[in-house]
């Protein structure tokens, strides 16, 4: 199965879910999109990573996590997100020390937020991206990769939905079109949490 590279989009946040943000990943040298729900913490460390200037006081975990593999000589070559069930998506982080290659199963926010202190590559497979990715107004100019720098993010799109109710977000009694047309307003306003919810409902309709 071939790979598609990953490049971070933004994180984007919604008060109709206590805690919840969505990590948008966008697909390099195309127009989709791939949300990912995390919780606060790794929301919090994957933006500070992001923001260079920002130094905590002291080292959040992922920040303990590499200084602890910088010491011992293991170094983070690549992330994977390999599996997509139930609405859950699975990864691997590909380790290497000593020449000596080891894969690690790991949540997806916690494997990008290392990825993000290594510099390390995201990817993921053409068909959870075929599955799970939300497709984009094409024609705008793509993103290239710095040869410096292996993870190309912009800034972070921190959105607070205020006006959105809880029936808003009940999408089990619309067809399919109008569903189809709900995904692609709320991709096009930036409202990536909503467009979760509404890919999820037509995935289970298919």
């Amino acid at each position: 199965m071939s790979l598609v590279r990953l490049n971070i989009k933004g994180i984007s946040y919604s008060q109709t879910q206590n805690g919840a943000y969505a990590l948008i990943l966008s697909e390099e040298n195309g127009d989709r999109k791939l949300p990912i729900v995390i919780g606060a913490f790794e929301a919090q460390s994957i933006a500070i990573a992001l923001e260079k200037e920002i130094m905590p006081p002291r080292p959040l975990t992922h920040d303990l996590f590499k200084t602890f593999a910088t010491r011992y000589e293991i170094v983070v070559k690549q992330v994977i997100i390999h599996k997509l069930l139930d609405g859950v998506f699975y990864s691997s982080i590909i380790c290497e020390r000593e020449k000596i290659e080891e894969i690690i199963d790991a949540r997806t926010s916690d494997a990008i937020a290392l990825a993000l202190r290594f510099n390390a590559p995201i990817f993921t497979y053409k068909n959870i991206l075929d599955k799970a990715g939300i497709h984009t107004e094409t024609g705008t100019k793509k993103t290239t990769t710095s040869k410096k720098t292996e993870i190309v993010s912009e800034q972070i799109l921190i959105r607070e939905e205020l006006k959105e109710d809880i029936s808003e977000n009940d999408f089990s009694k619309h067809s399919l079109k109008t569903l189809k047309k709900l995904l692609t307003e709320a991709v096009n306003n930036e409202e990536y949490e909503r467009a979760v919810n509404i890919r999820d409902e037509i995935s289970k309709r298919k």
